[in-house]
């Protein structure tokens, strides 16, 4: 129970990919959207870092929510968050450290991100565990699915290729520099024209989606 309603667990889930999808409904995040979304491997990575980070604060935040007082929570959720993204930061730099530095500055400004200190403040300082955890999820997967999509889409029309690892290369369009090839990319995907260029069309499919559904 919260404010003297019952939280449906399936739509804190499911609010997060579409009607309150962090990204494209309440424009959230949207440095790291555009900034590592070149391609789909640094994009996934940052998804996955602020899955993580909204866990661990949502659940430490939910657990002393009865012990927080007005004029010291934002400083509790600050604190509680630079942690988490501390851990995140240091994990990545010891296991992936390539991915660490091609990310660079923007996984320590996942303690910035409007939406991490949103949803302390939104949900875990005013619900249990399980609510924060499931809002945590779906919030998080909302995060990372969109900036996946929006990733692949420009990787996809850069290069013609999904670069997942040094051995896992998907071949989408068949670029020109390859045998046989005969996508010519569009470069331009590939700079920060093409984040904005293709997160508009997103932000314009969705807007005519939601008008539809609403008729």
């Amino acid at each position: 129970m919260a404010n003297g309603k019952e939280i449906s667990l399936g739509k804190t889930f499911s609010g997060g990919l579409w009607d309150c999808n962090p990204v494209l409904r309440l424009l959230l995040g949207m440095c790291p959207t555009l900034a590592v979304t070149a391609a789909v491997k640094p994009a996934l990575t940052m998804g996955l870092s602020v899955i993580f980070v909204l866990l661990f604060s949502n659940i430490v935040v939910s657990s002393i929510r009865g012990l927080l007082k007005p004029h010291v929570r934002i400083l509790m959720f600050t604190l509680t968050i630079a942690t988490a993204v501390t851990i995140a930061d240091l994990a990545l730099k010891a296991f992936m450290p390539d991915m660490s530095e091609a990310l660079g500055p923007y996984v320590a400004l996942i303690i910035v991100n409007c939406l991490i200190i949103g949803r302390a403040e939104a949900c875990a300082s005013k619900n249990g565990f399980v609510v924060s955890v499931v809002d945590a999820l779906g919030m998080g997967l909302g995060f990372t699915i969109t900036l996946v999509i929006l990733a692949g889409i420009r990787e996809v029309l850069a290069t013609g290729l999904i670069t997942l690892s040094d051995t896992c290369v998907i071949e989408v369009l068949k670029p020109v520099s390859l045998e046989g090839g005969w996508f010519v990319p569009w470069l331009a995907m590939g700079f920060p024209v093409g984040a904005f260029v293709t997160l508009g069309l997103m932000l314009g499919a969705v807007n005519i989606i939601s008008k539809k559904q609403k008729a």
